[in-house]
C-alpha cells in the first residue's frame, strides 16, 4: 500500500519532469514551427505581391546531403576567387525570387564574398500563407540541418562564414551559428526566433547582428529582451537594432514594407558583415 501510495505522489512529478526537459530542450526553430501554425502568426504575413526575377549572375546549384540526398541552393559567385561565404535563409515562403535577387544584391555589395541561399524546402515555393505554414511544418529540423551540413562540406574546409536571414530564415542564420562551426564569423537575424538556451548560444563563435520590428506580434520585443539576456549570460557578443515597425518590414514583397526602415537595416547588415566576415 505504502509503495503504490509513492507511486501516485511520484508519477506526477516524472511526468512534470519530462514536460519540462522537454520543453527546455526545445530549439528556437522547433518553438517557430509551432508559432507558425497560429492563425494569429499566419495574419502577420501579407501574401506576397507577384515579382519575377532574371538572375544576372547567380545560378542554382546541387550538393551532397548528410542524410544521403541532395540539396540545392541559388549561388552568386564574386569575380575573383574567394574563401568567404555568405548563407542566406529564406522566409516562410521559400527560396523565391525576392530571395535570389536580395542574393545578387548582397555579393554586389560585399564584393569578395560568395553568397549562397539555401533552399530549405526543397524546390518547394509559397504564395500563400497557408502554403507557408504547410511548409514551414513540413521542413523537418533533422533535414533542414542535414542540407547545411551540406553546404558546410560543399564550402570547404578553408572556407570563412557568415549567415544571415529574415523571419523563419533568420531563426536558422542563429541556429547554423549554434551549430558550433568555427569557420562561421558573423550572423545577421532579421525578425527571427531568438534562441534564448544558454548551452546553445555558448556554442556560438561569431558576434550576432539582431533586427527586430518593435510593432512585431510575432517575435515581440519581450522576446528579444530575452535573448539579450540570454546572450549576455552566455557570454556573447549581440547588437540589436529595433525599428518602429511591424514583422517582415524588410521584406519587398509586403505590402507593408518599410523601405525607410529596410535601407537603414541593410546599410547596418553590409557594415557588420564587411566587418565581421569580409575583412
Amino acid at each position: 500500500m505504502k509503495t503504490l501510495l509513492v507511486l501516485v505522489l511520484f508519477l506526477p512529478l516524472m511526468v512534470l519532469a519530462q514536460a519540462t526537459k522537454s520543453c527546455c530542450s526545445t530549439t528556437a526553430t522547433e518553438q517557430f514551427v509551432m508559432l507558425a501554425s497560429d492563425e494569429k502568426f499566419k495574419a502577420l504575413h501579407d501574401e506576397p505581391n507577384p515579382f519575377t526575377f532574371a538572375p544576372e549572375r547567380g545560378k542554382f546549384v546541387m550538393f551532397k546531403t548528410s542524410d544521403g540526398k541532395d540539396g540545392r541552393a541559388f549561388e552568386v559567385n564574386a569575380a575573383a576567387k574567394t574563401d568567404r561565404y555568405l548563407f542566406v535563409f529564406h522566409e516562410w515562403w521559400g527560396l523565391n525570387d525576392y530571395i535570389q535577387q536580395e542574393a545578387e544584391k548582397l555579393q554586389k555589395d560585399l564584393k569578395n564574398v560568395n553568397v549562397l541561399a539555401l533552399d530549405l524546402y526543397d524546390s518547394k515555393v509559397a504564395t500563400t500563407r497557408e502554403d507557408a505554414m504547410k511548409y514551414v511544418g513540413e521542413a523537418k529540423q533533422e533535414r533542414v540541418r542535414a542540407i547545411i551540413n551540406g553546404a558546410f562540406d560543399y564550402v570547404g574546409a578553408k572556407a570563412r562564414i557568415g549567415t544571415i536571414g529574415w523571419c523563419y530564415g533568420g531563426g536558422w542564420s542563429l541556429q547554423t551559428a549554434t551549430m558550433g562551426d568555427r569557420r562561421v564569423s558573423a550572423c545577421v537575424v532579421y525578425y527571427g526566433m531568438p534562441e534564448t538556451d544558454i548551452q546553445r548560444l555558448k556554442s556560438l563563435h561569431a558576434p550576432v547582428l539582431g533586427i527586430f520590428g518593435e510593432q512585431d506580434k510575432g517575435i515581440t520585443p519581450a522576446k528579444v529582451k530575452e535573448f539579450e539576456a540570454a546572450m549576455k549570460k552566455a557570454g556573447k557578443t549581440l547588437t540589436v537594432k529595433m525599428y518602429d515597425a511591424d514583422h517582415a518590414f524588410a521584406n519587398p514583397s509586403n505590402p507593408k514594407h518599410d523601405t525607410a526602415a529596410t535601407a537603414d537595416a541593410y546599410r547596418r547588415t553590409v557594415a557588420f558583415l564587411q566587418k565581421n566576415l569580409v575583412k
